[in-house]
């Protein structure tokens, strides 16, 4: 007697700890019809011939370079007006970046630098640094009152301290190191040999067949190179890590490239990142956000956490300061 199959359950568990959400926004699935993001498709092979790619075997960088970082708001702040005009608002924040170096086979990760910072963003003219029992908030600009412009002046002072950090551990220019970002390249596409990784997926910018060939990988495979021109040009591909789950997007993550790179340039990083990356494919009885988050970077930002401080204690601080202001 034949047993047929049985067929697919109608309800998939998406392997990410429901306290992060999902590795795809809520809206991902149905922003592409509404993206307006130039997408040149043919940058290493023509659109109609897309394929998942296996890295060809090459060489591979003899030192491999991870930038992260975290940040946490403290408290929201007002900074008054000396003229009696409207307070302006802004935000207390703590933030630290830190740099782990790979380096061949089989040799354990190492913490080679880390950072942390606090800082006062708000766009007042009149804001001072902000001295508490715990440390000192620098004032830093922000270009506007509302909270989407205060976080942008945090991410922005987070990414500068990722850039200084890692430049710092950078080979010569034509070195073989390779440096990987967590989170987009925005911003920091002028590094050499420099890759951005990202683990969440905000938007789906293929479709149609190429969006199949995404969903067509295996672990260590990528989509061909594609060319986005929409907000900040750069090079893109996807690539599979391993993953027990059949979760949509399980185990996809996609890399970022400057758009200045030549196709034979950026290629090579492509198959690059399609080697390397999978062997540093996060666990899920590790990590909630297993396999995109990366063993090194993981652990890197559960020490960046620890470094940030305890966040009651940096609030007491911060009001302290602030009464009688």
């Amino acid at each position: 007697m034949t047993i047929a199959p049985a067929p697919p359950a109608p309800i998939t568990i998406d392997p990410w700890d429901p306290g992060y959400a999902t590795s795809v926004s809520s809206g991902a699935l149905t922003e592409l019809d509404a993206t307006t993001a130039e997408i040149d498709l043919n940058v290493e092979v023509p659109a109609a011939r897309w394929h998942p790619i296996t890295p060809a075997p090459g060489a591979l960088p003899s030192t491999l370079l991870i930038a992260d970082g975290v940040r946490r708001i403290e408290a929201r702040v007002w900074v008054n007006d000396p003229d009696g005009a409207m307070p302006a608002p802004g935000i207390a924040a703590s933030y630290a970046a830190g740099v782990v170096r790979c380096g061949p086979s089989g040799r354990p990760a190492e913490l080679v630098d880390v950072g942390v910072r606090r800082s006062l963003f708000t766009p007042s003219p009149h804001a001072e640094n902000l001295r508490t029992w715990a440390g000192e908030y620098t004032v830093r600009p922000a270009a506007g009152t509302s909270a989407e412009q205060l976080s942008l002046a945090l991410q922005r002072e987070l990414g500068e301290l990722e850039v200084a950090l890692a430049a710092r551990h950078r080979s010569r220019d034509d070195g073989d190191d390779l440096l990987i970002i967590d989170g987009p390249l925005r911003g920091r596409s002028q590094l050499p040999r420099t890759v951005g990784y990202v683990k969440t997926h905000h938007t789906a910018y293929l479709s149609g067949r190429q969006a199949a060939v995404m969903a067509e990988l295996s672990p260590g495979q990528r989509t061909p190179v594609f060319l986005m021109g929409s907000g900040w040009p750069r090079h893109s591909w996807y690539l599979r890590l391993p993953t027990r789950s059949a979760a949509p997007w399980s185990g996809i993550a996609r890399c970022e490239a400057g758009a200045e790179l030549t196709p034979d340039e950026v290629v090579a990083l492509a198959d690059v990142t399609a080697a390397v990356l999978p062997a540093l494919a996060g666990v899920d009885y590790k990590d909630p956000r297993a396999p995109q988050n990366l063993t090194p970077i993981g652990g890197l930002e559960r020490l960046l956490r620890h470094r940030l401080g305890d966040s009651r204690l940096l609030y007491r601080a911060l009001r302290s300061a602030t009464i009688g202001r």
